[in-house]
């Protein structure tokens, strides 16, 4: 039988400790929210996962499933564009909802992802006759709670 050397039997539970806390720090800094159930398209489901970069500026990833086509929402609408709300209320546009094949793919699924240096604390999406606007139409697909 080989005899067990302390030294090493203490390395491998700080190591282990420090590998424990590290995984709990990035879980820790990281958001992840879920989209409420749309009353327009209520088979689309979601989330928003919102974390810090190097530069500190907040990196916003969505992925979305079971959201319907824009054109099939009978509304006229070209596009679904994603808006944040910011910690002093601005809602700013802050893209359009693709997918790998351009716009959502045949298994009605996409993701999406920028960042910014204001902090967001609401996200939603609206469908919209032009992708470039500048201020939200009345028809919300999905939202967030506030975060």
């Amino acid at each position: 039988m080989k005899p067990v050397n302390k030294l090493t039997v203490s390395r491998k539970i700080i190591v282990s400790i420090i590998a424990l806390l590290s995984i709990i720090l990035v879980s820790s800094c990281s958001k992840k929210v879920n989209f409420q159930t749309s009353s327009v398209v209520p088979a689309a489901r979601g989330n928003v996962k919102i974390n810090r970069d190097g530069n500190k500026n907040y990196v916003i990833k969505l992925h979305l499933s079971d959201l319907a086509e824009v054109e099939r929402l009978q509304m006229d609408k070209e596009s679904y564009v994603i808006w944040m709300v910011t910690d002093n209320e601005e809602k700013k546009n802050i893209g359009l909802l693709n997918s790998s094949s351009g716009r959502l793919s045949n298994k009605l699924k996409a993701d999406f992802e920028t960042s910014s240096s204001t902090r967001p604390i609401q996200i939603f999406i609206t469908a919209e006759e032009d992708a470039s606007v500048q201020y939200p139409g009345s028809r919300v697909i999905l939202t967030t709670h506030r975060f």
